[in-house]
């Protein structure tokens, strides 16, 4: 096996670690994968296992279509919905999806996370949007394709850049987030957590707050992850 593909089950396995840690999975309700479009492979986690136990053993490799090549396990039931995403989306390097509290509440209450305070504003450009529901031939066809289909289509009607917008909500499911690799893309879903959970507040204390102004969701975006950013350590 050479070193790049080990970093890469070695990085998945403790991103997949890092959900539990984080609190954002309960049981086995969730799953973290990366790919690496130069050898070809996507890494993910095995269907089922708990968190306690897994190890590298658990870590499941298929090519870009989502065939396995190396490992004896099933490889997480949501995995052809990541392909789908990576189909889409070539310039994202791992998914996540959780069924994380807050953030699954906004997807089952059907609305979008809108963009209220400078937390969001840092990590994700505007409102992180809830799809439409999926039709009954989607839902008894090929479901979990479908669901990265339907993220897709939406992005696509929005007219949205999906580096700038590192996240979705599927409606009556649970979000999908992605990143330049398995942590990074962890690390978004519990930001993506800790915002829901902010506006759930906020909404309860105010029921008529809106979103953030445009000038300083620009301000705490772009210091970020803009051309000219200046946020943090030069490298």
């Amino acid at each position: 096996m050479s070193l790049r593909k080990t970093e890469l089950i070695q990085r998945v396995l403790k991103a997949n670690l890092l959900l539990p840690k984080y609190d954002l999975v309960s049981f086995t309700w969730g799953n973290v994968s990366e790919i690496d479009r130069e050898l070809g492979i996507i890494v993910i986690k095995a269907s089922g296992v708990e968190y306690d136990i897994m190890n590298e053993k658990h870590m499941v490799v298929t090519d870009l279509k989502g065939n396995v090549l190396e490992g004896t396990l099933n490889p997480s039931s949501d995995l052809p919905t990541h392909v789908e995403l990576y189909n889409s989306f070539p310039d994202i390097k791992a998914v996540v999806h959780t069924h994380s509290t807050f953030a699954t509440s906004f997807a089952q209450a059907n609305i979008d996370l809108n963009c209220m305070g400078t937390t969001h504003a840092d990590n994700f450009y505007g409102s992180v949007f809830c799809t439409r529901l999926m039709t009954i031939s989607e839902i008894e066809g090929d479901y979990e394709k479908n669901t990265g289909l339907v993220i897709a289509e939406e992005f696509g009607k929005r007219g949205i850049n999906a580096i700038h917008l590192p996240g979705v909500l599927v409606a009556n499911h649970g979000p999908f987030i992605w990143g330049k690799d398995a942590v990074d893309a962890v690390c978004k879903a519990k930001v993506l957590e800790e915002v829901a959970k902010m506006n759930y507040y906020a909404l309860t204390l105010n029921a008529s707050a809106g979103s953030i102004q445009k000038e300083l969701l620009d301000k705490h975006y772009l210091r970020k992850h803009g051309e000219n950013a200046y946020y943090g350590q030069k490298k």
